[in-house]
C-alpha cells in the first residue's frame, strides 16, 4: 500500500538515509560503550562501569526508536554489522584503551552522533517532518549532555593530576608546567 503521510517519497528516502547513518553511528557507539563497560579498569572502575552501563542502555532504546522511524517512512532499516560499519562515522577500536582514553573516545563518539543528527535537520525541516525533527532534537540533547558529562570527568582527572603532583606544595612552587596543563 502506498504511504501517504504528507511527505513525498523522495523526501522520505532522503530522511531515511540520514536516519540510517544516525542509526549506524548510534549502534556503533552502543557497541563501543558496552565494550568499555566490560573492559574498563583502574581506580574509577565502579563509577565508569556504572556510567557506561547507563549510556549503553539508553543507546539500546534509542536505536530501536531510530529504526522504527526509518520503517515508518517506508524504508528498510539497516541491521547488520557490515551495513553499520559502512555508514558509521565512528571508528571501531583496534586496541584496549586506558580508562581515560575510553572517556575521550566516548566524548568523540557522542559528538559524532550529535553532528550526524544535526546534519539531517535541513531535509527534515524542508519536508515538514515534525516527528523526525522531534526525534533528532531528543537525540542531540542526550548526546550533548553525555559528551559534557564525559568531558567533565576528563577535566576532573586533569585537575586532580595537577593538584596531587607533590602533596603539600602549591601549584606555583612545583616547578615548570607542561604546555598541556594550560589548555582547556
Amino acid at each position: 500500500m502506498e504511504i501517504n503521510i504528507g511527505i513525498s517519497h523522495s523526501d522520505r528516502t532522503t530522511i531515511a538515509g540520514g536516519l540510517s547513518r544516525l542509526l549506524a553511528d548510534s549502534y556503533t557507539l552502543y557497541l563501543k560503550t558496552h565494550n568499555y563497560h566490560w573492559n574498563v579498569t583502574g581506580p574509577q572502575f565502579t563509577s565508569l562501569h556504572t556510567l557506561f552501563e547507563t549510556q549503553y542502555t539508553e543507546l539500546a532504546l534509542a536505536v530501536d526508536l531510530i529504526a522504527e522511524r526509518i520503517r515508518a517512512l517506508g524504508e528498510p532499516a539497516p541491521g547488520s554489522y557490515r551495513e553499520f560499519a559502512a555508514m558509521s562515522s565512528i571508528a571501531e577500536d583496534t586496541d584496549r584503551p586506558s580508562a581515560n582514553l575510553m572517556i575521550r573516545r566516548l566524548v568523540e563518539g557522542q559528538e559524532a552522533v550529535t553532528r550526524t543528527a544535526r546534519s539531517i535537520f535541513k531535509a527534515v525541516e524542508s519536508a515538514g517532518d515534525e516527528p523526525t525533527a522531534d526525534l533528532l532534537t531528543q537525540r542531540m540533547q542526550v548526546h550533548e549532555k553525555n559528551a559534557w558529562m564525559l568531558r567533565s570527568l576528563l577535566e576532573a582527572a586533569r585537575t586532580n593530576h595537577q593538584t596531587t603532583l607533590q602533596p603539600g606544595l602549591s601549584r606555583f612552587n612545583q616547578g615548570p608546567m607542561h604546555v598541556s596543563q594550560f589548555s582547556q
